[in-house]
């Protein structure tokens, strides 16, 4: 069974329970096991390994979990050792909620270090983080694919990233190696803004008037197969 990179982990318990042959025993990402399993965390998002698992008749939704909670601690653990100095982060942890911002704002491999680089100046210097997929994230299954300016608005959104400074309070999705690594390896630059192209790609910006005429060439006249990362989520 996979589990995609990106992916939230109500979508990956869909996933588990699809599976033909594997044990369900887990009624939802609030079940009590998937609790005990996120210690010393309080919240399970983001804390399983996106990968391939494989099972045998018998294996339950819960064993795959446990072996995907072994995998992130895993890669969490080498990626953090060999971090670049002085980031943003107080620990591990938020260093995981940069990498599920990372891994839902691009597809695009080469992209993950630039945009790294984009969050990590912005909190460096204070600004707000101000990232879409924050704002989805709390939306869930009722988001439409329109962004309005209500839900950006929405102070009592904590995860709003447009209202509340800093990191939001847990990953936003299941971040693979690339995004990890990315959030410890930022590319250094002097970017502070980046929109999609519609291609899957991005166009960085330094000042505020370069980022500007790149919404109006973008973003207020998309094209048809418009699409902000290369594959659909």
């Amino acid at each position: 069974v996979t589990l995609p990179e990106g992916i939230t982990l109500g979508q990956a318990l869909s996933l588990l329970h699809s599976a033909d042959g594997l044990e369900k025993t887990l009624s939802g990402s609030d079940d009590s096991q998937i609790l005990a399993l996120s210690r010393p965390q309080e919240h399970p998002e983001g804390l399983f390994f996106p990968d391939t698992y494989q099972f045998t008749r018998g294996d339950s939704d819960l064993d795959i979990l446990r072996r995907a909670r072994q995998a992130m601690q895993k890669v969490l653990s080498q990626e953090w050792s060999a971090r670049d100095a002085e980031l943003p982060y107080q620990d591990e942890y938020e260093a995981l909620i940069m990498a599920s911002i990372i891994e839902r704002e691009t597809g695009t491999p080469h992209e993950r270090g630039e945009i790294a680089g984009v969050f990590v100046r912005r909190l460096n210097k204070g600004m707000l983080l101000q990232t879409d997929p924050t704002v989805i994230y709390v939306l869930g299954p009722e988001f439409d694919g329109n962004l309005r300016r209500s839900h950006l608005r929405d102070s009592a959104n904590v995860y709003n990233s447009y209202r509340h400074a800093g990191l939001p309070p847990t990953p936003i999705a299941l971040p693979g190696r690339d995004a990890i690594h990315a959030a410890l390896h930022p590319e250094e630059g002097n970017a502070l803004y980046f929109v999609a192209k519609g291609d899957g790609g991005h166009v960085f910006s330094a000042t505020l008037a370069d980022h500007q005429k790149a919404v109006r060439k973008y973003q207020l006249k998309r094209r048809a197969d418009y699409r902000s990362s290369p594959g659909s989520r």
